[in-house]
């Protein structure tokens, strides 16, 4: 049954949130809020991981509570279609409709004012929190971690909480690896997560020096808000860090998740779903809302602040790696400008589909996506995007709740990301609530209003997985 009209937070969460005001470190006998985490942290260690590992079962299952409330999560793949490395993509609408309503055509058929007034808008449709909301931070697919262990002893679990989405919604991994100055090869990963054991190996030879310079220091790990060295730290022990390819995993993604450093307080930051990092070089903007400005503004963002919730005090505590701009960060963008997006046989120099190659299906929804979809309005091709910022308005459909530690209110501008290779990077949207591209155009088609038929939607998702 669809949980539509609670918050879905236990009183104890609640309190937490308003208390965290900071960051998950922030003192939960603050008196007032405050922009800052504390330095000096008083409680033992020992003690706060036996808390929080006593807690983190309950966590868990009312976050998991949350999931399978809103979502199908069941593992149906879409027949004959994949990934550009071969894993399935996950079919369906997911997201479950509220109560009381019988089709998705009648849900968009309501004004957003009678979708308000009556509690209507799914509960999919709403902003998703962290899978501990009040305490944040960088979470890894078990699949990575693994990984990342076997070839460096470098551990990236969490001894509070787990990653919380299953992993046939996930990208593939290790993704393949696509380079703009290489496109005969294909894929160069040769089916191997790239890290600091193999990148030298895997790339000596197709690089220039100061492409592998930069490559070198993607996959270097460094200190991280919950992995480093400290007492407030969130692995069992002292850990060298997270490396930029640790999210986005082979120059693409692994759908790591983490809450955004640039807002506050607590329950008002945004989860994030990692982008991809193909097709970097035909981007303006950087940053799901922050907008910055340059790959590079971005790499030195990311270290200097992403990793640290925001927090520069707390970050010099923690050993900030702070990145030389006119060398380091500068070879680190040159790489990410290499990385490619996929193959899309069916696409003209032009972006648009060679009728020659493509299915009826997804010449109609080719006429969707640029007529009564208006989806090019804002994804203009050859890579569907326009390098801008929209604002979609969702709170017109819904009154502000908290639902696990997460206000759900205005999302505010978010970054027109590219649609060229979108079926390789489920999960969709910049927080990842919406789990399949079926989820994404009920989500756009009852947002904008768009009044879609039901096969319009079924050949605007045959367009998109052909982009």
């Amino acid at each position: 049954m669809t949980q539509r009209h609670s918050p879905l937070s236990l009183p104890i969460a609640v309190m937490a949130s308003a208390m965290i005001l900071a960051g998950p470190a922030a003192s939960r006998a603050a008196d007032k809020p405050t922009s800052y985490a504390p330095v000096a942290v008083t409680e033992d260690f020992a003690a706060v991981k036996k808390r929080m590992e006593g807690q983190k079962k309950d966590i868990a299952k009312r976050h998991r509570d949350l999931l399978e409330s809103r979502y199908d999560l069941s593992n149906r793949p879409a027949k004959g279609v994949t990934m550009s490395g071969g894993k399935a993509v996950q079919e369906g609408v997911r997201v479950k409709l509220p109560a009381g309503v019988k089709s998705w055509q009648d849900l968009a058929a309501l004004s957003p004012e009678d979708i308000r007034n009556k509690d209507l808008f799914p509960a999919g449709f709403l902003p998703l929190p962290h899978p501990n909301h009040a305490e944040g931070g960088m979470t890894f697919p078990k699949f990575h971690i693994d990984e990342i262990n076997r070839q460096e002893g470098r551990d990236l679990t969490r001894f509070d909480l787990d990653y919380d989405l299953p992993d046939h919604f996930l990208p593939e991994f290790p993704a393949p690896v696509y380079l703009t100055t290489r496109p005969d090869l294909g894929d160069v990963s040769k089916r191997q997560l790239i890290t600091i054991m193999n990148y030298y190996e895997l790339f000596n030879g197709l690089l220039n020096p100061k492409q592998l310079e930069g490559l070198r220091l993607l996959v270097t790990p460094f200190p991280q808000q919950q992995f480093n060295q400290t007492e407030d730290r969130r692995s069992a022990l002292p850990s060298r860090g997270v490396a930029c390819f640790d999210c986005h995993a082979n120059g693409h993604t692994n759908a790591a998740t983490h809450l955004v450093g640039d807002i506050r307080p607590q329950e008002f930051r945004h989860r994030i779903d990692t982008p991809p990092l193909r097709g970097v070089n035909v981007q303006r903007l950087f940053g799901s809302q922050r907008a910055l400005k340059t790959i590079e503004d971005f790499t030195e963002f990311e270290q200097r602040a992403a990793y640290f919730d925001g927090d520069p005090v707390i970050a010099t505590k923690k050993g900030v790696n702070v990145l030389e701009r006119g060398s380091q960060v500068h070879a680190m963008a040159e790489f990410q400008a290499l990385l490619d997006f996929p193959p899309a046989p069916k696409l003209d120099v032009y972006g648009k589909l060679d009728p020659k190659l493509a299915t009826e299906s997804e010449l109609r929804g080719e006429g969707v996506f640029f007529g009564n979809g208006q989806c090019a309005i804002c994804h203009v091709p050859p890579y569907y995007t326009d390098n801008l910022m929209h604002n979609l308005k969702t709170e017109r459909f819904f009154k502000p709740r908290l639902i696990n530690g997460r206000m759900a209110s205005a999302d505010g501008p978010i970054k027109t990301f590219p649609l060229r290779g979108i079926k390789d990077s489920p999960t969709y949207l910049h927080d990842g609530r919406l789990l399949t591209l079926e989820d994404t155009v009920e989500f756009f088609n009852l947002v904008l209003q768009l009044e879609l038929s039901d096969q319009e939607k079924i050949d605007l998702v045959a367009f998109l997985r052909a982009l």
